[in-house]
């Protein structure tokens, strides 16, 4: 019997039968993206015919000479569940599909952060039952080239029976959407503790940073089964491995958790992140598609006088960064924990993230973002600064009788402990009785600024900022 069945199995090797592959994430309970052409794509044998069925669209081409094909399906409404067969040689059916919003999650520690780990866990885990999110985790794999297509996964509906192990950061945005929106929510995880974001970076974007360009012709004669290579060994081994697989998969965009493996290194950051950001956008081809990051909580033991930080030079990069296009901030400088990098109420963290996405992604008009400084106004003995974003107007925690967090100085001397005060919906005064002829100011300027009570109407904290230019202390 088994030598029929090896015999029949020749047979059809030898009649060019073949078998039709697809990456994992082509697969049962998947959501695709709405409002855009859906790009599917597989291998087969080369020249076989493709066929792709789905709702009233049939689509069909052919393999090439090396077996890799392509089919953009028509854009598609919000809606579902649909089938999609994919018909070669043989047969693959895809059920239970939803069209909504796909959203990639990435960075570090802070976005693997499991729901399981969060405050409140167990209610949480209990009342996660939402069908219409779905998730996919890819798996860990560092990469000296870019791949092609992932190991294993699959999409895992929402349930208590399945939340507990999906990224927090991921699952409390995507669910403060889903109950926005009353649309599918579809969140593909890719991440790694401890990495910096140059591991994140195609090979391309890598060989034009002269910081990392060598590092790259290093790489070439690695070898990677030694077992010595980590993520952060060279530049690009996540791209390769962990995000250049599931491009071109329809997304809306990408939200991102990580900074604190490159905070040593704050100014090279202010290239480097923004240019990690275009260089997604044109790996993926969808256009400057929104990018939203959280910025740095505060973290470590608070310092009696104001001080240099490399944290604080952190949070600016990543300010300096919404110059890009549709990118937006989720501030967390009040959610942080001194003695844990790890802080675990990442509901607001995915709920500050979601305002952002309904601002740059979904054009709502809202206040979606903590006062931001706008200007300063000097005087002979203190500054007036001026802030965007504030909502119905400034508001502060009134137990100090005054707004924490800001230090003063003359130009280039030391920075003082100062007291601020509202003077208006959206501008406040600041003096120090050390300093006689302010020029500038910081707040929040430190690795935990500790206990800042400035907000807006809406109840999200101010953005750490400077006036300053001086040099820091990052590389």
């Amino acid at each position: 019997m088994k030598t029929k069945l090896v015999l029949f199995l020749l047979l059809l090797t030898m009649a060019g039968f073949s078998q039709i592959k697809l990456p994992p994430f082509f697969s049962n309970n998947m959501v695709l993206q709405q409002g855009i052409a859906i790009p599917v794509w597989g291998w087969a044998s080369p020249n076989e015919k493709i066929t792709i069925t789905i709702d009233k669209s049939v689509k069909s081409t052919r393999a090439g000479k090396d077996g890799k094909w392509r089919i953009d399906l028509p854009k598609m409404n919000y809606g579902g569940p649909y089938t999609m067969s994919v018909k070669g040689k043989d047969i693959k059916t895809i059920s239970n599909i939803l069209i909504g919003e796909v959203w990639v999650c990435s960075g570090q520690s802070n976005m693997e952060f499991k729901v399981s780990s969060t405050k409140n866990a167990a209610a949480e885990i209990a009342a996660a039952n939402y069908p219409s999110i779905r998730f996919f985790t890819v798996g860990k794999r560092v990469a000296k080239e870019p791949q092609e297509n992932l190991e294993e996964g699959e999409w895992a509906v929402c349930s208590p029976q399945t939340v507990s192990e999906c990224s927090a950061v991921g699952y409390f945005f995507g669910r403060n959407l889903s109950e926005e929106a009353k649309v599918p929510i579809g969140l593909i995880h890719t991440s790694w503790g401890g990495t910096v974001a140059e591991t994140w970076m195609s090979p391309e974007a890598i060989a034009l940073d002269p910081d990392f360009s060598s590092l790259l012709e290093k790489l070439k004669s690695v070898d990677m089964s030694s077992g010595k290579v980590n993520p952060n060994s060279y530049p690009t081994l996540l791209y390769n491995g962990m995000l250049n697989p599931i491009i071109p998969y329809g997304i809306k965009g990408a939200i991102w958790y990580q900074g604190e493996s490159n905070a040593s290194r704050a100014q090279q950051y202010k290239r480097v992140f923004p240019n990690m950001i275009k260089d997604w956008r044109t790996k993926w081809g969808e256009g400057n598609f929104p990018f939203l990051f959280v910025q740095l909580a505060n973290f470590k033991k608070s310092v009696p006088e104001p001080s240099e930080s490399e944290w604080a030079e952190l949070r600016e990069a990543q300010t300096q960064t919404l110059e890009l296009e549709n990118t937006g901030m989720a501030t967390i400088i009040d959610v942080g924990d001194a003695v844990d990098i790890h802080p675990t109420d990442k509901q607001t963290v995915g709920y500050r993230l979601s305002l952002a996405a309904r601002k740059v992604a979904y054009g709502e008009t809202l206040v979606y973002t903590g006062p931001t400084y706008k200007g300063m106004k000097v005087t002979q003995s203190n500054i007036e600064v001026t802030f965007d974003h504030v909502g119905k107007g400034l508001q502060a925690n009134s137990k100090y009788g005054y707004i924490t967090g800001f230090t003063i100085a003359t130009k280039d001397g030391p920075f003082k402990w100062a007291k601020a005060i509202i003077t208006g919906s959206n501008t406040i005064s600041i003096s120090s009785d050390e300093v006689n002829h302010p020029a500038e100011i910081r707040y929040g300027w430190a690795d935990n600024p500790d206990d800042l009570n400035l907000y807006n109407s809406e109840g999200l904290p101010a953005n750490p900022f400077r006036t300053d230019s001086r040099k820091g202390i990052t590389k």
